[in-house]
């Protein structure tokens, strides 16, 4: 592909059609921006033994020039959607870990002193001999293995450029509603688009599987990759018709295509009007039964697309954006100030504020400074994360249990505590809660009368078997159930050679969900779902059956869940949670749910 297109040497006129790989939902019409990333010259060369310490310190300068830009890409995921920040999280972590003290580095290094070659020589010898060796495992998951190897391609991609002084693909110019083409684009290149200013991509590359399909289908752009001859065929400027779902790129359509395009547009955007009226309308059931929708959220920033959702209120607020990005702890006051910017807009709307959140995958760098970093260690996922690093370092929780209780006089919080796996836990939270709220009191400072309600996060199987205890000691019960299948199957779902096996489907999970709901409306205690379960129109019915009353999701997927809610009737989700729970065959599982599902996956 030509660096930026300069001008066009001749325009081009006939209409051509290309078929790729369907990798975004969504219809867009409009002018082609082609995009091309400089390539990297870097041709094979040695050095003298006497320059092998210098080309070192040059492979450790690209490491941490590389390791500045992934911090910065970081920094941006507050303001992607929070699927996009959920996939992208852990590939920027595991960006992180490779350009740390990682196999690909300590192999370089080696290889510049033993086989005497230039460091970007090295870096590409050495990714190379690892993606081998990645490609050739016996695994059935092979996309999975594909990302893998792309990953440690990626990282050495990014240091050879670093090595080269090449600069990286800029996206700055890219004028409003316009398709972006490319040859490839990295998941890098992906979490730098704006939603609202690109219409759609199209690429030359890539597949379904890949990190930047995921990456564009959690950003909600429609898109279509790898299309044959594409980069050739288009130039800036052309008219497009892009339609993510067929998996088709038009470029200079004539009047029948350009119509045809129209049209399935004017009917996407329809469906997305017809959705977006539901937010006036009441989230019941067919036989009058009230099912609260609400929604999670990650920033501040997130909070007019809650709106435009029509969420009831907040049911899980993680409160990590607080921390990361800053080279200190916030203070109480800081906290307080960042809690009014989410209360206050809600206007009586309740929020649940979860607790910090730190240990296991997540990396804050003030936290890292600030205290002895517990979380390391050799499983740091069941390691000392959640509410266990917070009672050993219970100055963190005062603060957080002070701002939260100074924001509830100005409207409805509970706060929720993560990852509790005995009742003592709740109970040593909640005597620090009344502590710090009796402390308070003698300030003077306004609290309202009845204490905010202090709950659980069921999100580990100790956890769900232990709810009717838990619950004797919290308030409410919230259950995660992103973690609770992650801890219950053993699976992560960012290890691509175990990921087929998540399933929160399994009926080991299920059984789970279904003992920690039963044990908190034995005591008619509030409980809801706030994973990614709750988020699937598809799950809503057998969610119903088991009693839950309450779905808290990202924002984006509440019109759809309320218009299943609409379609249903309790009876009939209890008879089928019922038919579900008596199977042991996920396979059969995913089959009853999905066929209990299509009448009203129809009307979607």
């Amino acid at each position: 592909m030509r660096p930026e297109k300069e001008p066009r040497r001749k325009a081009k006129t006939r209409e051509v059609s290309i078929r790729g790989i369907p990798v975004s939902h969504g219809v867009a019409i409009g002018a082609v921006y082609d995009t091309s990333e400089e390539p990297t010259l870097a041709p094979r060369r040695q050095v003298d033994a006497g320059h092998v310490e210098d080309e070192r310190a040059r492979l450790n300068a690209a490491a941490a020039a590389s390791r500045k830009q992934v911090g910065k890409l970081k920094a941006r995921l507050g303001v992607l959607p929070e699927e996009a920040q959920e996939e992208l999280a852990p590939l920027l972590d595991a960006y992180a870990m490779m350009l740390g003290d990682s196999r690909l580095l300590r192999g370089a290094r080696r290889r510049i002193g033993e086989e005497l070659l230039a460091a970007e020589t090295a870096v590409q010898d050495e990714a190379e001999a690892i993606a081998a060796v990645i490609l050739a495992a016996k695994d059935d998951d092979k996309p999975g293995l594909k990302r893998r190897a792309g990953e440690v391609r990626e990282i050495a991609r990014r240091l050879t450029r670093n090595l080269t002084a090449t600069p990286f693909r800029s996206l700055k110019g890219v004028p409003q509603g316009a398709i972006l083409v490319a040859e490839e684009l990295t998941p890098a290149d992906a979490a730098l688009l704006d939603p609202a200013r690109i219409a759609g991509v199209a690429t030359e590359e890539g597949g379904a599987d890949g990190h930047t399909a995921i990456m564009l289908r959690a950003l909600g752009i429609p898109s279509v990759l790898g299309c044959p001859g594409l980069t050739e065929a288009a130039a800036r400027g052309d008219e497009a018709v892009l339609d993510g779902s067929a998996g088709t790129i038009v470029l200079r359509p004539g009047p029948a295509a350009m119509e045809a395009g129209r049209e399935a547009l004017a009917a996407y955007a329809k469906e997305k009007t017809r959705l977006g009226k539901l937010r006036r309308l009441p989230s019941v059931t067919l036989d009058a039964e009230e099912v609260e929708l609400q929604a999670n959220l990650e920033i501040p920033a997130e909070l007019p697309l809650i709106a435009q959702a029509g969420a009831q209120g907040i049911g899980l607020l993680r409160t990590e954006f607080l921390f990361m990005n800053r080279e200190d702890l916030p203070d109480e006051d800081a906290q307080f100030h960042a809690y009014a910017q989410i209360v206050g807009p809600l206007a009586g709307d309740q929020v649940t504020i979860r607790v910090l959140d730190w240990g296991g995958e997540k990396d804050i760098e003030a936290l890292a400074e600030g205290i002895e970093p517990y979380h390391a260690g050799p499983n740091p996922a069941l390691g000392l994360r959640g509410i266990r690093m917070l009672l050993k370092r219970p100055e963190l929780l005062e603060a957080q249990f002070a701002a939260i209780l100074r924001i509830a006089a100005q409207g409805p919080v509970r706060i929720l505590l993560p990852m509790v796996t005995v009742p003592s836990e709740v109970a040593q939270a909640r005597e620090i809660y009344e502590r710090v709220a009796r402390r308070l009191r003698r300030k003077g400072v306004p609290l309202p009368e009845k204490l905010p309600p202090l709950g659980a996060m069921i999100e580990t199987p100790g956890a769900a078997l232990a709810a009717d205890a838990i619950a004797l000691e919290a308030d409410f019960f919230a259950i995660g159930t992103n973690d609770l299948a992650m801890y219950t199957l053993a699976v992560d779902r960012a290890e691509a050679e175990v990921a087929h096996l998540y399933d929160p489907l399994h009926p080991a999970v299920l059984r789970l969900v279904q003992f920690a709901t039963e044990a908190a409306l034995r005591l008619r205690m509030p409980v809801s779902v706030c994973g990614e379960m709750a988020g699937n129109p598809r799950l809503v019915p057998l969610l119903l059956g088991l009693g839950i009353r309450t779905l808290s999701m990202n924002a984006s997927a509440i019109p759809r869940v309320k218009q299943v809610v609409r379609t249903l009737q309790i009876d009939d989700c209890a008879r089928f949670a019922r038919r579900v729970m008596e199977q042991s065959d996920p396979k059969r599982i995913q089959e009853l749910v999905m066929a209990f599902g299509e009448p009203a996956a129809a009307r979607d």
